[in-house]
């Protein structure tokens, strides 16, 4: 049977058709706009998601045998709020995981209901990205909207209910909202009445592999599919990335290292740090997990190689590196500010140590070293509070470098995977949809069976040895240069 994959990206939708033996039968992109109505603001509209991701169903489904499709769904971009009337219309643009307009919101949750409440309610304090300051935002500058509103529901799930009929959600990507009970697996009714919203505007709850409906009849005869296929509820998107790389069950972890950069690890057990410096949100598996945001971590490099010194050819530049863990030379990736562990839209980016013998690879070197420094940063959070994955995937256009992958393993003094086959969000929904459709019993037992390691980093004894030392100087940096970064602002 076949099975299809919908990542709803912030910049387009792309789709993988795969069957259960984890052989990718197709694969689709479909792009739509981005609206940047005033600084800092980012908004696209719903109706253009589903558009594209019709678009985006037959040309996947092209040349396959129709009849062979068994259901469908989606990992899907994180935390944008979709508000619907009570006639099912749209009532405003979604407003997206990276805009930027809820500070005062923001402020407001964190200071004056406080980040211990917001915690104990959610598991979470408020982020400029979250959904909950969003609707506060929508509730004090858009009254007459607010007043319309009857479903609030998360990007993809826009997509499950315009398929499937269903207004629903799954766990893993309503813990982004700041509204669940992460703990419970219930929506926090503290947080409802904070927003000055009703549960029932809220959808209803389901594991990322739980059939929530079937394809409705009018999609199934556009599509020309059979009836009866089933329409899964999906995960955020970072979940639906672990499903694919396999990280999912007990103390499994994976790093991405793309335009931004992620550490996840999922458990079996919940948990939250003292200082909320990791997001803790339920998982995709039925489980838990901790995950840990770097706003630049692959941008890094691009910033360094396309802006700096000016080159495209990212390995050339990285051949010439070869004394590991003896550089003198730190940087702090803090180009957009740092999310994890720090939460300080204020932190800058900076080099220290240099001195008049630090060359250009001692630079680049520099810059590589200090994501996978601040990987650890947040890794060591985790640990902390009991969760410890001795080994780890790597994915993004960062996990392509041998010498990144060689750091990040030293540094970190883990086992470091490259996985086989790397498809995103869309791979792990397509395994979600599995699930449902009884393919296999768990995701668990989807994973073994489908996710491949293709090759594995191991960390050298003497070289963690040399990190150690250089992480214990890094480590000082950032508290050093905190209050700076606040009054230069």
């Amino acid at each position: 049977m076949l099975y299809i994959g919908v990542d709803l990206g912030t910049s387009s939708v792309k789709l993988v058709l795969m069957d259960e033996t984890g052989k990718i039968h197709g694969t689709a992109t479909k792009e739509y706009p981005l609206y940047f109505p005033q600084p800092g603001w980012s908004e696209q509209k719903p109706e253009d998601w589903y558009a594209q991701a019709v678009e985006g169903l037959k040309e996947v489904l092209k040349d396959v045998d129709k009849s062979q499709v068994a259901g469908i769904s989606f990992g899907g971009q994180m935390h944008g709020l979709v508000i619907l009337d009570e006639n099912d219309n749209v009532i405003r643009p979604a407003i997206l995981w990276n805009d930027g307009r809820t500070q005062k919101q923001v402020d407001y949750l964190n200071g004056e209901i406080g980040k211990d409440k917001l915690s104990e309610y959610t598991a979470n304090i408020a982020f400029a990205g979250f959904t909950a300051p969003k609707i506060l935002w929508i509730k004090e500058n858009e009254p007459e909207n607010f007043k319309k509103i009857k479903k609030i529901m998360l990007p993809k799930d826009y997509l499950a209910y315009k398929f499937s009929g269903t207004f629903c959600t799954d766990y893993s990507d309503a813990s982004g909202m700041l509204l669940l009970d992460v703990k419970n697996r219930k929506w926090s009714k503290e947080m409802c009445d904070i927003c000055g919203i009703t549960e029932d505007m809220l959808p209803q709850l389901f594991e990322s592999y739980e059939k929530v409906g079937e394809l409705n009849a009018e999609l199934t005869a556009e599509l020309g599919l059979k009836s009866g296929v089933v329409i899964a509820a999906g995960a955020g998107d970072n979940a639906a990335a672990a499903v694919g790389t396999g990280t999912v069950g007990n103390n499994r972890c994976n790093i991405s290292l793309g335009t931004s950069g992620t550490i996840f690890m999922s458990s079996d057990s919940f948990a939250v740090d003292s200082n909320n410096a990791l997001h803790s949100f339920d998982h995709a598996d039925g489980s838990f997990h901790l995950m840990g945001c770097m706003l630049s971590a692959a941008s890094c490099n691009k910033w360094w190689m396309d802006e700096i010194i000016k080159t495209k050819d990212y390995a050339a530049e990285q051949k010439g590196i070869e004394k590991l863990g003896e550089n003198h030379v730190f940087f702090l990736p803090y180009l957009m500010g740092e999310r994890s562990p720090w939460n300080n839209p204020n932190a800058r980016a900076t080099f220290t140590g240099i001195t008049m013998d630090t060359t250009r690879e001692d630079m680049t070197q520099a810059v590589l070293e200090g994501v996978a420094f601040a990987t650890r940063d947040m890794y060591e959070v985790a640990k902390s509070i009991g969760v410890a994955p001795e080994r780890t995937m790597i994915c993004g256009g960062g996990a392509k470098s041998p010498l990144w992958r060689k750091m990040i393993a030293n540094i970190l003094n883990i086992e470091v995977d490259v996985p086989s086959c790397e498809e995103g969000p869309g791979m792990g929904g397509a395994m979600l949809a599995m699930v449902a459709c009884g393919a296999y019993k768990s995701v668990v037992e989807a994973a073994a069976a489908i996710v491949k390691v293709d090759k594995t980093e191991k960390p050298d004894p003497e070289l963690v040895k040399k990190y150690e030392a250089r992480y214990q100087q890094f480590k000082t940096i950032y508290p050093a240069l905190a209050d700076t970064f606040d009054k230069i602002i």
